[in-house]
């Protein structure tokens, strides 16, 4: 595992890109995974992020964390959101009707869209729940057919913060879903402070939410 922990207030980070995974019977490995942690620096941390054209970024933490907000703010590119998906079919439905009554169907557009986007070969940024990690698993597989690398951002925030986070915006999760949130955010967190990031993700950034307030860009180059 590589860590890197220093930064210059106002730069640009680009994540190195790592090559796909060598074929069969090839000799050498994947470059070890990298760990970059953005938490308890007041803000001097980079403007910008960046990856390669063909990689992949998750961002995920607790509902309410602010992950919405950060994708819509700074990401430069193609933009996978559940939340968008949400919200666009909450416009159509007749507002007496419960949500939990066409959840699944959000759902299936979510991922259909997500499929879309992979299929065009660009760089996505895509946001996690957290509680589904074959979500993370699909995307490092469609990252190495590509030609490119799965990265995750994982958004470090109190659950009080993020329970405010979802008074603020209107809208929540239920006590059983947000206890099941936590334990799997919490679950995610340790894992990757103990080096161990998500299974075929070769790099974790970790952002409290002075680091996230500073970013200005998530892009991709090329």
């Amino acid at each position: 595992m590589n860590r890197t922990t220093a930064y210059a207030t106002t730069s640009a980070v680009a994540v190195p890109e790592q090559q796909a995974a060598p074929a069969r019977g090839a000799c050498g490995a994947r470059p070890a995974p990298l760990l970059r942690d953005l938490r308890e620096r007041g803000g001097h941390t980079p403007h910008a992020l960046l990856f390669g054209p063909r990689d992949l970024v998750v961002i995920t933490g607790l509902p309410g964390s602010g992950k919405s907000t950060l994708m819509r703010r700074t990401v430069r590119g193609t933009r996978i959101d559940s939340q968008d998906t949400r919200d666009r079919w909450a416009a159509r439905m007749p507002r007496f009707l419960p949500y939990a009554v066409y959840r699944p169907l959000v759902r299936l557009a979510h991922y259909a869209g997500l499929r879309r986007a992979l299929a065009a070969g660009k760089g996505v940024v895509v946001h996690d729940c957290g509680t589904q990690s074959w979500v993370r698993g699909w995307l490092a597989r469609a990252a190495r057919r590509r030609g490119g690398t799965l990265h995750v951002l994982l958004l470090d925030v109190a659950p009080d913060t993020a329970l405010e986070g979802q008074r603020e915006r209107g809208r929540g999760v239920s006590r059983y879903a947000f206890l099941r949130h936590r334990t799997a955010a919490a679950r995610l967190l340790r894992s990757v402070e103990g080096g161990d990031l998500p299974e075929g993700s070769g790099s974790a950034v970790l952002l409290d939410r002075d680091a996230a307030n500073v970013l200005r860009r998530i892009g991709f180059t090329g």
